[in-house]
């Protein structure tokens, strides 16, 4: 058996959320998710895929030129099980594009970001040839004392009264990789496309929940 046997097929919200809450993890979903696929292997659900409207579209929306407030949708969501065969991945995100270019052909590109401390970097976003467009450091995550990760923003939120404690953990070296993938053509990117060697030089790899420190 090959990726070449999976198949792709959307999914309502409600099947799709539930999934993403046990095998995401972040174990949360983005709830202006709107357009869900899930992927079958051997007649079993093995990875869900969902798409939105970004949250910073304000922030986003020139990185394409003469790009229109809808034009443009966020992978927010990938959740999946390590049985799939190798290259599931890269070949579900090909299936998925060609998919929204028939079903949703207004739209110009696909923007999706790597959380470079609570995941990975996403090698199947290079599988796919997505652009590097952005890798920000970032210090706001940190390691408690049973050794789960916490954001400053969430902690503050819910724990405001021990901020001192929280600011005693250790600092998480965290980088956000931002994705892009243009998918009509000759459209002027207003970003800077860059290697994928920036990875390894800003030292922001990360692989199945293997976290860099800072001293």
């Amino acid at each position: 058996m090959s990726a070449k046997d999976i198949i792709l097929k959307p999914l309502n919200s409600k099947k799709a959320n539930e999934f993403v809450k046990k095998h995401h993890y972040s174990w949360k979903v983005v709830n202006n998710s709107q357009l869900h696929f899930w992927v079958y292997y051997n007649w079993f659900l093995w990875w869900v895929m969902s798409y939105g409207p970004s949250t910073k579209k304000c922030n986003l929306i020139n990185l394409v030129e003469w790009t229109k407030w809808n034009e443009f949708i966020e992978l927010n969501r990938m959740a999946f099980s390590d049985i799939l065969p190798k290259y599931s991945e890269s070949r579900a995100i090909a299936i998925s594009i060609k998919l929204l270019k028939k079903k949703a052909p207004h739209l110009k590109w696909i923007v999706s970001f790597a959380d470079g401390c609570q995941c990975w970097d996403w090698t199947i976003y290079r599988a796919s040839w997505f652009d590097l467009s952005q890798v920000t450091e970032n210090t706001w995550m940190r390691i408690a004392p049973d050794w789960k990760t916490y954001s400053q923003v969430t902690y503050y939120a819910h724990k405001p009264n021990e901020m001192k404690e929280f600011k005693t953990w250790t600092k998480l070296k965290w980088f956000m990789l931002r994705y892009i993938k243009v998918i009509q053509p000759n459209l002027q990117k207003n970003y800077e496309v860059l290697p994928y060697s920036k990875i390894d030089e800003m030292w922001a790899w990360m692989y199945k929940w293997i976290k860099k420190i800072v001293d």
